[in-house]
């Protein structure tokens, strides 16, 4: 069972001492299913990239943005988003952690 709690404090902690200001950890694998903790800094951003198939935000401390095609969108903590299918990026606008939800493939039939 994962502690979010001690989860959050661990990764602010190891982000803060991290040379890129980010720290993460896969919490769940379980099949296609992913869920990883990351810890951003401020101002740190996770540069635009491709969307897996599902995907969600919930951040746990702080507030981040997400930068979508379809427009910025501020998440904050106790926030839960779905993440669009199109590329995107996120930054941290104060310390911050959240847990990234994504499924990484579909089976097909």
């Amino acid at each position: 069972m994962a502690d979010l709690d001690a989860l959050t404090t661990t990764h602010l902690e190891k982000a803060r001492t991290a040379e890129h200001g980010r720290s993460a950890e896969v919490v769940v694998h379980d099949g296609t299913l992913r869920q990883t903790v990351l810890a951003l800094l401020e101002g740190v951003e996770l540069g635009e990239h491709n969307s897996p198939p599902a995907a969600s935000v919930l951040v746990l401390h702080g507030r981040v943005r997400i930068t979508a095609l379809e427009g910025d969108e501020e998440v904050r903590a106790g926030q839960l988003r779905v993440l669009t299918h199109a590329r995107h990026a996120v930054l941290a606008l104060e310390d911050s952690v959240f847990l990234l939800t994504t499924v990484t493939s579909i089976p097909h039939p």
